[in-house]
């Protein structure tokens, strides 16, 4: 029995069928890929696709960092902002203000 996608998933079908694929290698050549990337405006994972002759997308991507925060973590930076656990935006600013300072430094 098969169901059917809601027509707002049909962009998402050919997503949904990759498959991930991890490469366990010497730490000099991800860190050579992943400067590659880096010196190419790439993602590691466009540019080992580009390494391969596999397609790239070549939309522009925003360009963002990411760190995951589990809910001590707020509680953490809270406290060292003296802003409530709740105030979730707040802390995110006054962290994007503590990375571009020690950048800037």
């Amino acid at each position: 029995m098969s169901r059917k996608i809601p027509d707002k998933w049909q962009s998402s079908v050919k997503a949904m069928k990759a498959v991930q694929v991890a490469f366990d290698m010497d730490e000099k050549i991800q860190l050579a890929i992943r400067k590659q990337a880096l010196e190419a405006g790439l993602s590691p994972s466009d540019q080992i696709r580009d390494i391969l002759g596999l397609p790239v997308n070549k939309r522009p991507k925003r360009p963002r960092l990411t760190v995951s925060l589990a809910p001590s973590d707020y509680e953490v930076l809270a406290k060292k902002y003296g802003l409530a656990v709740d105030e979730q935006l707040e802390i995110k600013k006054r962290l994007m203000d503590d990375l571009i300072q020690h950048i800037t430094m």
